[in-house]
């Protein structure tokens, strides 16, 4: 999601990109000003700079975990028994800005009360507080192992998500998504609770074959040390044209291929879309989705949304939704800053339609 931009030039940048995205509508969220505090949220109700608390162990002391790893057979995600899996879960905001919504406390309230088995921690790249930017790397990962080991404590799936968005072409930073990866994927190499998503939304008039060069760099670097990972990998426009991938997919196992779509704004021609390609053999992945406008704002559209979401439980895609906060927008989860023990009358309109459509398909 965007917040205000840190600059003259970035504010340019979004305008381009939003230019070039499907039907004019791509992502328009503002950034936080270059300023903001690491810990601080960009606006909105709620606004802390108190950071998670400290309560996991480091990854060589973790619990053992008892979900089943996953892998990538045809278009589906399996797990170890070869049954379908279907993750339905969670997204963090920029971490940067929310840190108070990584925490095991509420990972379990949303697994028992809202039937999630899935969180995925989003880390920014380019913007205000972002990894390649001014944002302070350690805490930054500090933070992703914070997420990574509440998720394995609550026994979920975490997806460690490379945030870029600004940065329209995700090959900007290769060499810094290396870095990263490899760090976590050798940590974590025989967590099976994790998935890595190595680029979020390419944008900007960003081809498949400048992702293609990309995903051939970075994959290798958590195949090194995650031998058996899923690895989720961002589409163009915005991952909207997931119809680029049949003809020309990865060589690689156990990787799936990411769709985005915001309800109110993205209908039956999308949804088409991916029938399409599931029926074409690209396993999809939506791991990221609103029930409002493509601009994290607005009101829900539960009957665009209610038929999203009935469409990948038919195909067994999994879906994460945006976002873990109380910022001051449609697609917030929250609307008070309780960030631990939520209950319905903490939730957004698109809360508690998310906590129903889970809790009445338990």
């Amino acid at each position: 999601m965007m917040k205000q931009w840190a600059s003259a030039v970035m504010t340019i940048v979004a305008c381009m990109a939003l230019l070039t995205g499907c039907g004019g509508a791509g992502r328009t969220e503002p950034q936080p000003s270059a300023d903001t505090e690491i810990t601080t949220a960009p606006s909105g109700k709620g606004e802390s700079t108190e950071a998670a608390p400290d309560t996991s162990a480091s990854a060589g002391e973790l619990e053992t975990t008892t979900v089943s790893p996953l892998h990538v057979e045809g278009t589906k995600l399996l797990d170890s028994a070869g049954k379908p899996m279907q993750l339905r879960g969670v997204s963090t905001h920029g971490i940067a800005w929310y840190p108070q919504y990584v925490n095991a406390d509420l990972f379990a309230n949303l697994k028992r009360d809202w039937d999630i088995n899935a969180v995925r921690i989003a880390m920014y790249c380019a913007e205000s507080g972002g990894y390649c930017t001014d944002g302070n790397k350690e805490q930054l990962k500090k933070t992703v192992r914070d997420g990574i080991d509440a998720a394995v404590k609550d026994d979920m799936y975490v997806i460690v998500d490379w945030h870029t968005l600004s940065d329209n072409d995700p090959n900007m930073h290769v060499d810094q998504a290396k870095e990263f990866f490899g760090e976590i994927a050798k940590e974590y190499a025989d967590v099976p609770n994790v998935l890595y998503e190595i680029c979020n939304e390419p944008n900007g008039g960003t081809t498949w074959a400048q992702v293609k060069r990309y995903a051939e760099q970075v994959i290798p670097v958590v195949r090194g040390h995650a031998k058996d990972a899923v690895v989720l990998v961002g589409t163009p426009n915005w991952c909207q044209d997931i119809d680029v991938v049949a003809s020309d997919p990865l060589d690689v196992d156990n990787v799936m291929y990411t769709v985005h779509f915001y309800a109110a704004d993205h209908g039956q021609w999308l949804r088409d879309k991916v029938v399409a390609a599931v029926k074409a053999g690209t396993p999809v992945f939506v791991s990221e989705f609103g029930a409002t406008a493509a601009n994290g704002d607005g009101a829900v559209d539960v009957k665009s949304a209610d038929a999203w979401l009935g469409m990948l439980d038919k195909y067994d895609i999994s879906y994460i939704i945006w976002n873990l906060s109380d910022k001051h927008e449609g697609s917030a989860l929250f609307t008070t800053n309780e960030a631990r023990d939520p209950i319905e009358s903490d939730l957004s309109a698109e809360g508690r339609w998310y906590r129903q459509y889970l809790r009445e398909r338990r």
